[in-house]
């Protein structure tokens, strides 16, 4: 048993390593794991009210917060094997704001927990310029053809227009709005790997 113990462990460092050295590429954008040194530019994208329009309207008011957020993240990548990416565009090097999937096992929304969750946020000045939708396409193609994930979710405010109809544009189906727990209504998305794979 011991051995097996051991070998599980080193497995895990293994799976690690390959996750801190993934790098998925679009035409224009990478898409790399969260490092330290990404704070100052999520700082700017998650201080700006607009970006917390559709979210708890809570933007970030302190730097230290960025930092806990990005060791949160980084420690998803070591216990559930995914967790958000940054998102830099090609040609400059800025990063525009952060997409990806994670396994959420932390609480429950609308009902489900131990489920994995497709979402993505963008610094304002990167908006309307077909970023998300890009960075959704290889996300939605990592998640299925590589990961072999059986069904994805997404939740979103009822009234973001933009988001609603990008994840709408990669195939997932609207199944339910609900209410969160302050009577804000969500909308529940999901898209099975059977129908992604025969779009």
């Amino acid at each position: 048993i011991k051995e097996i113990i051991k070998f599980l462990k080193f497995l895990k460092s293994v799976f690690q390593i390959k996750l801190m050295n993934l790098i998925l590429e679009t035409p224009r954008l990478l898409l790399r794991p969260f490092e330290k040194s990404d704070a100052e530019e999520l700082f700017d994208m998650d201080k700006n009210p607009n970006v917390h329009q559709y979210l708890w309207q809570n933007p970030v008011k302190d730097i230290e917060e960025v930092y806990a957020y990005i060791e949160m993240v980084q420690k998803q990548y070591e216990e559930r094997g995914i967790g958000r990416f940054s998102t830099i565009l090609k040609e400059t090097g800025e990063l525009i704001g952060w997409t990806g999937i994670k396994f959420v096992n932390d609480h429950v929304e609308n009902r489900n927990t131990n489920f994995y969750d497709y979402g993505y946020r963008l610094n304002e000045k990167f908006w309307n310029k077909g970023y998300a939708s890009e960075a959704t396409k290889a996300w939605f193609k990592h998640g299925f053809d590589v990961m072999k994930i059986e069904t994805m979710h997404a939740y979103t405010h009822a009234e973001n227009g933009a988001s609603n109809h990008i994840l709408q544009k990669h195939g997932m189906q609207f199944m339910e709005d609900y209410l969160d727990k302050d009577g804000i209504k969500w909308k529940w998305w999901q898209l099975e790997n059977s129908k992604y794979n025969t779009k």
